[in-house]
């Protein structure tokens, strides 16, 4: 079957809810689109308000306190806030990668190895049952290995463990000072529990903990697995280098797992002729279905999950909003493909659209405009402010103010 540029498009707006929000819980809604990317502690709020009916920041608020959603390092070696249950399956797949990326050379720098940071990880898990501050982790590491191994130990550990970041209260739940927290630590742990039970508690801690950090060279092939289904269901269809690059796991074991997945998944030929997966029956809408405008959150993901990123960036715009440093802008989403960046300037939105667009066009982004100001008058109204500085360096376009 060959699938067109723009069915391919049209594909990848419905598997993330962009072509129409969905009356779904905040943690079903973060289990269809799979991840959300979460450097900044308002994007997943705002992905979450493009995608579902009747979003409020309290739900996700919520959804991170219970951590029936959790913020951790995963895809990209990037923060990610995912679906608890995909958590472990993630982490699997990915722990080559981090292993690779956080215990390398900064880490040997500090005069330590792999070895040392798997002796580290039981008691460090157990440390961490509750939540604790950046500082207190950094003290726990300081007090085992020393001040002149403090900092490089920790900057590996605190990416290659298995923590999640846990809500400190602030805004958008996590502010610029971070908390940890063990995964799969009960969320809810009081800290005055009877002494046996908190004895007990910690020697099953310690002993899960020893069990679930072995050093992998190879990502296990049933947690690959289990991404590259839980991705195509959110993202297809796409090619393996796609998944390589969603995952940052080599494209050779991506190969080897869709291979093994022969008959889960079915081949597409794709605009270019290239060899595309996705599961059978996915949704795969006409390619004359309306996509409505939408104002897309910083590093949104359907921006970042794919090798071939022009589905839905052209390519003549992708240096505009994708920056050399890795800064991903909030952009215009018009007919399903990226049309400008927007930023919000004095309560207002404020939209740059990088070709002309139509009266229909620019009534559809005030429209989500006014939903929007409302969303964050609420929260931080200069939401991505630091970030202001690109648009100095952005060519002569039509901006627009739209006014709620």
């Amino acid at each position: 079957m060959i699938i067109t540029a723009r069915e391919l498009n049209r594909a990848t707006l419905s598997r993330q809810l962009l072509l129409r929000r969905e009356p779904l819980t905040v943690p079903e809604g973060v289990r269809r689109v799979v991840a959300l990317q979460a450097q900044d502690p308002a994007s997943p709020y705002l992905a979450l308000w493009n995608r579902l009916t009747d979003f409020t920041p309290a739900e996700l608020d919520g959804a991170f306190t219970a951590r029936s959603v959790v913020k951790a390092t995963l895809m990209r070696i990037t923060l990610h806030a995912v679906h608890a249950e995909d958590y472990p399956a993630f982490r699997a797949a990915m722990r080559p990668t981090l292993h690779a990326s956080r215990l390398g050379s900064r880490f040997a720098e500090a005069g330590l190895t792999p070895a040392d940071a798997e002796e580290l990880l039981p008691e460090l898990l157990d440390f961490a049952r509750r939540p604790r501050t950046s500082a207190e982790m950094r003290a726990w590491t300081e007090e085992r290995l020393g001040a002149a191994k403090r900092d490089g130990a920790w900057w590996g550990l605190k990416g290659y463990a298995p923590l999640h970041h846990a809500p400190t209260g602030a805004t958008w739940s996590f502010g610029p000072r971070p908390s940890f927290v063990a995964a799969g630590a009960d969320p809810d742990v009081d800290p005055d529990v009877d002494p046996e039970a908190e004895a007990e508690a910690e020697a099953e801690a310690e002993a899960e903990a020893a069990v679930s950090v072995p050093v992998r060279r190879e990502a296990e092939p049933g947690a690959l697995r289990a991404l590259i289904l839980r991705y195509l269901a959110g993202f297809g269809p796409a090619s393996a280098a796609d998944v390589a690059q969603f995952a940052t796991v080599r494209r050779t074991s991506v190969h080897a797992a869709l291979r093994d997945l022969d008959g889960l998944v079915e081949p597409l030929r794709g605009p270019a002729g290239e060899t595309l997966f996705d599961l059978p029956g996915a949704s795969r809408p006409p390619a004359d279905t309306p996509a409505p405008a939408r104002l897309m959150a910083m590093w949104d993901s359907t921006l970042l999950a794919y090798a071939d990123r022009s589905r839905v960036i052209p390519p003549a715009y992708r240096p505009l909003v994708i920056r050399r440093n890795g800064d991903v802008l909030p952009t215009l989403l018009v007919d399903g493909q990226v049309a400008g960046v927007w930023r919000p300037v004095d309560g207002h939105v404020e939209a740059t659209a990088f070709h002309p667009l139509s009266a229909a066009d620019w009534d559809g982004l005030a429209e989500e405009a006014r939903s929007l100001t409302a969303l964050l008058a609420g929260r931080e109204t200069a939401v991505y402010r630091r970030y202001h500085h690109w648009w100095s360096k952005l060519p002569e376009a039509e901006t627009r103010i739209l006014r709620p």
